[in-house]
């Protein structure tokens, strides 16, 4: 192999590894564009799910305030209906089922404390008012006045005042299931604001606890309470205890 034959094939090999060295590198650029091209790629995908997210809460926040604007504004009205003196818990009851009965939109059904003859329904009109009210046993029909509700915010107005209960006092329970039911009162606990009470018609008596707004005191025992409270007076045994004589104005001395 002569030496001009040595040199060129040196030379082919020598291109040959330039070439494979140019190859290489043009690959790993083209790797690093491609991963550079997914990257950001990417950040405008996420960019524009991101950009499409503010746009929804926007539309979103504006629907909100434009039904808030077109939503008009509901008045509520108040009518006096009269009963018959002590039938206002009946009226009440009957006026309730049949608002409910018939999907009136009728909001409440008050009894102020103490208010004899007459309760108050809260609706939407006095039609829905009326329509609750009729043919109701011992209901005598809405007052044509409507009852704005200052007239009668004092009468429900919750204020906080001493409940006089005390143990045995017989009450009548005035609101929950054992409505109208008459009881005796044999616990109280005034941190919680509740008495236990027994039915005084039950079979058994079951201790029942309720709030003490729940009950009525119907009648106390005076004569317990003035026998506790009053002790007898010891008289001594060497004083007589009857009553001296008049002297007889006739009677000669």
């Amino acid at each position: 192999m002569t030496d001009e034959f040595k040199k060129e094939l040196e030379q082919l090999k020598k291109q040959h590894a330039e070439q494979k060295d140019e190859k290489a590198g043009s690959e790993e650029e083209m790797d690093i564009a491609e991963e550079f091209a997914e990257i950001i790629k990417k950040d405008e995908a996420v960019a524009k799910e991101a950009e499409e997210k503010q746009k929804a809460t926007e539309e979103e926040e504006k629907l909100e305030e434009i039904a808030a604007e077109k939503k008009p504004e509901i008045k509520q009205h108040i009518f006096a209906l009269r009963t018959t003196a002590n039938r206002e818990d009946q009226v009440m009851d009957f006026v309730t089922s049949n608002a409910k009965k018939r999907k009136l939109d009728v909001h409440s059904v008050i009894r102020p404390h103490g208010m004899r003859g007459y309760i108050f329904v809260e609706a939407s009109a006095r039609g829905d008012a009326e329509q609750a009210a009729f043919n109701v046993p011992y209901a005598r029909g809405i007052l044509p006045k409507e009852i704005d509700y200052s007239e009668i915010e004092h009468m429900l107005e919750q204020v906080k005042k001493e409940v006089n209960i005390r143990k045995n006092d017989i009450a009548e329970i005035i609101s929950g299931p054992f409505k109208r039911e008459k009881c005796k009162v044999t616990r109280i606990d005034k941190a919680k604001e509740e008495v236990v009470v027994e039915l005084l018609e039950a079979a058994v008596p079951i201790p029942i606890t309720v709030k003490m707004d729940a009950i009525k005191v119907i009648r106390r025992d005076t004569d317990d309470e003035a026998s506790e409270e009053a002790p007898q007076l010891q008289i001594p045994s060497n004083v007589d205890t009857k009553e001296k004589q008049a002297p007889d104005e006739d009677m000669d001395f």
